[in-house]
């Protein structure tokens, strides 16, 4: 996590506080030696209200990269043209600034749902796709773990398997 949260070029969005009984449950990233991390991805994985266990993966990548794309189940890049027309799904905290977020259809098991923040794309995927009442009903907050003025005591959990590109 601290190398990441280090040498990350875009956002390492944690959503602080967890809900209730969540998990940090991995992270990821995207880029090279050259030119640094372009994407990051933070798992956290917890009780679903609807039924079982709910994975959800938040991440923060520049334009083109597509690694949001990838774990939404789209071909491209990007979430596609037109994803912003009308009004939002959703609204998240940002750093205390609210971040609209869309709803974008998506492979069907999951609900994903992508914005701006801080000039970078940010995809918000969650399984199963019930479980994106997470998004609409809830108070999600999202920090940077990049900011040095914070101390968080994060619990862990057993490796998200959403990482392993299997469901992506």
């Amino acid at each position: 996590m601290e190398a990441i949260s280090r040498n990350a070029l875009v956002p390492v969005w944690l959503p602080w506080p967890l809900p209730q009984g969540w998990l940090v449950t991995g992270l990821a990233e995207a880029g090279d030696g050259r030119s640094g991390i372009r994407a990051t991805v933070v798992a956290v994985s917890g009780p679903s209200l609807t039924h079982g266990p709910a994975d959800m993966l938040i991440i923060a990548e520049e334009p083109g990269v597509g690694l949001g794309a990838g774990f939404a189940g789209l071909e491209g890049t990007d979430p596609g043209a037109g994803f912003d027309e009308g009004p939002y799904h959703a609204k998240i905290d940002v750093k205390g600034h609210p971040a609209a977020l869309w709803c974008v259809d998506a492979a069907p098991d999951r609900a994903v749902y992508v914005g701006e923040a801080l000039g970078n794309w940010l995809w918000v995927v969650v399984w199963p796709a019930e479980a994106g009442y997470l998004i609409t009903l809830t108070d999600l907050s999202l920090r940077d773990l990049r900011d040095q003025d914070q101390a968080l005591d994060l619990p862990f959990g057993a490796f998200s398997p959403r990482l392993g590109g299997e469901d992506a």
